[in-house]
Formats: C-alpha cells, sequence, structure tokens
C-alpha cells in the first residue's frame, strides 16, 4: 500500500523550472525605464509564462537589474550632492532593486492571473547570495555600475571613497567598476524550494543576490553576482527540472550577425564547451548565460533553453542545452 501511495505521489508531482528574465523583460531598448513602461513589459513576460502554468509546472523567477540598480545610484548620487544625503552601498542598491522589481513582477502575474482566472500565490524574497571574500574577483573589479563621470570626476571620487573607476569602451566616459564574484550558497534556498513546490511562485535572487560575505555572521560588499549564474546555482540546489534563461534572441546563434549565422536548435555540453573556446559568443552577451546552462546541466539538470519570452510555448522554442 505504501508503495501504491509513493507512486501516486510521483505521478501527480509537477515539473519544477527556474525562469531567469532577461533585462528585456523588465526595460527595452530606447525606453526611459518608466513605471509604465516597465509594468507594460513585465505583464507580457508573465503572459508569456502562461504556457509553462497551464502544464502544471512550479516555477522560479530570478531577475536581472542593471538599470534599475544604475537608477537608484544616480538617485543616491543626486541626495548626497543636493541633501548630503549619504549614499548606501552596492550591496542595499540590490537589496532595494529586488523590492521593487519583486512588486512589479507579483503586479505582472497577478494582473494576468485575475484575467485567466488563476489562483496561485506570488511572493518576492529579498535573498542574499553568499560570495568568497577571497575570490580573485575583488582583485581585479572590472562590472561596470552607475552612472558616468568624466576622468577629473571619477579620480575625485576614487580619492574619497577607495573605488575604482575605469574608462567606458563605447565613450570617453568613467563608470565605476565593481567585482563579480561567483555565487556560492543562496540563503533561505530550503525555503524556496518548499514555496515552489506548495505551488507558490517565487521571486528570487534578483539582480544575482545580495552579496555577502561570512565573517562573524554576514556582511554586505560591494560586488554584482552574474544575475544568470545564481539563477543557476538557485536551479540546481531547488532540483528543478528544467531551466530558462530569457533573453532577447530566439535562440543561440553561432557566427551571429556574420556569414554562415546558425541559428542553434539543441547542443550537447560538449558542443557547448567547444564553441565556447572558439569564442563564438560574447562575453558581454551570450558567453555568461551559456556558463550558466552549464553549470546547471553539469550538475544535475535535465535541459536549459535559452530563448525569448514570446517563444514559450512552442515545440521547438530557443535552444536547448542537453548532457
Amino acid at each position: 500500500m505504501q508503495f501504491i501511495f509513493k507512486i501516486i505521489l510521483l505521478l501527480n508531482m509537477k515539473k519544477l523550472a527556474v525562469i531567469a528574465f532577461g533585462g528585456n523583460a523588465l526595460l527595452r531598448s530606447g525606453q526611459k525605464g518608466t513605471y509604465q513602461e516597465q509594468i507594460k513589459n513585465v505583464t507580457e513576460t508573465c503572459d508569456s509564462l502562461l504556457s509553462l502554468l497551464k502544464q502544471d509546472y512550479n516555477i522560479v523567477i530570478g531577475h536581472g537589474n542593471g538599470p534599475q540598480v544604475g537608477n537608484v545610484m544616480l538617485q543616491h548620487e543626486a541626495g548626497k550632492k543636493k541633501f548630503n544625503i549619504e549614499s548606501m552601498p552596492m550591496d542595499f542598491c540590490v537589496a532595494e532593486t529586488q523590492g521593487s522589481i519583486g512588486y512589479l513582477i507579483e503586479q505582472g502575474f497577478r494582473n494576468v492571473f485575475a484575467r485567466e482566472d488563476i489562483h496561485r500565490n506570488v511572493l518576492t524574497l529579498l535573498t542574499q547570495v553568499v560570495v568568497d571574500k577571497n575570490d580573485n574577483a575583488f582583485r581585479n573589479p572590472v562590472k561596470p555600475v552607475g552612472p558616468y563621470y568624466t576622468k577629473e570626476e571619477a579620480e575625485t571620487f576614487a580619492k574619497e571613497n577607495g573605488c575604482k573607476y575605469a574608462k567606458d569602451s563605447k565613450s570617453d566616459k568613467y563608470r565605476k567598476v565593481v567585482a563579480s564574484p561567483k555565487p556560492l550558497k543562496i540563503m533561505n534556498i530550503d525555503i524556496v524550494k518548499q514555496l515552489a513546490l506548495d505551488g507558490n511562485i517565487v521571486v528570487t535572487v534578483g539582480g544575482g543576490g545580495i552579496p555577502v560575505v561570512e565573517e562573524n555572521g554576514i556582511k554586505g560588499v560591494e560586488a554584482v553576482i552574474d544575475k544568470d549564474l545564481a539563477s543557476a546555482l538557485t536551479a540546481v540546489e531547488i532540483g528543478a527540472d528544467e531551466f530558462y534563461i530569457l533573453t532577447d534572441v530566439p535562440k543561440v546563434y553561432i557566427n551571429f550577425r556574420k556569414p554562415g549565422e546558425l541559428a542553434l536548435d539543441v547542443i550537447t555540453v560538449k558542443q557547448a564547451e567547444e564553441y565556447l573556446e572558439q569564442g563564438q559568443f560574447g562575453e558581454g552577451s551570450m558567453a555568461p548565460k551559456i556558463r550558466a546552462a552549464l553549470h546547471f546541466v553539469k550538475n544535475g539538470g535535465k535541459e536549459c533553453i535559452i530563448t525569448e519570452a514570446g517563444q514559450l510555448g512552442n515545440s521547438n522554442c530557443g535552444t536547448r542545452i542537453i548532457w
């Protein structure tokens, strides 16, 4: 009898998926980032996930925060200049955007659910992610964040706050650069898993997670964690069946925008590693997504699908990375 009960439970188990929202899920090219623009974009992305929900998936959402955290830093800087309000550190800014973006995602889902008569809870968890304080990334910070400055301004700020600034690759301006360490541990991951398995939609590891190190408790650090890699780690830790990375192209390409351009339908871990070695994927765009996909599949995940949100629901959507 107990054996039969276990079989029934297995047959009724829903698939568990982690979906990493790309930047265009919140803010699209040419937009200013107004509240109205962002809630419209988020709602459209949530709408595209209906196909998974109607297939009885349990889902966990990760998301980026690049433009939003930059805007928060601008607001802090303006407050410091005009009202002498102390600017907050990077971990605090990430926490701010986790809350605000989580609110947008929750609202997007609830609006879609009201229209479709779906009854599921949606909740956002402020999520701290542990990194190694000795990670090599802290010795060579290269991730640009926040506003642009003149060379003179950057030099002045560097003396005042001890932070590092670097010349922008596309202009003569300078930006603050911070470390992008590897995520090691997702705080409260067991709660994330249980909430998801109970049928709740959980928004977590926003912006890659609030970066902290373990040092007599925890301590926030000036860093930005890659949101796809943090989402991949989340997917591994909760035992997700599938990992979706939503971006602005329908599939992954080799020879992208070059002669011989080819969209990839299904590739193995070995093939993906070979393409990475060949430099087929840009470091500022697709390469981090491929590395996140590889982390998931090589650590027990069934498959990772990289695609744009509007393609979800199609049987052959995106590029699938399998073992």
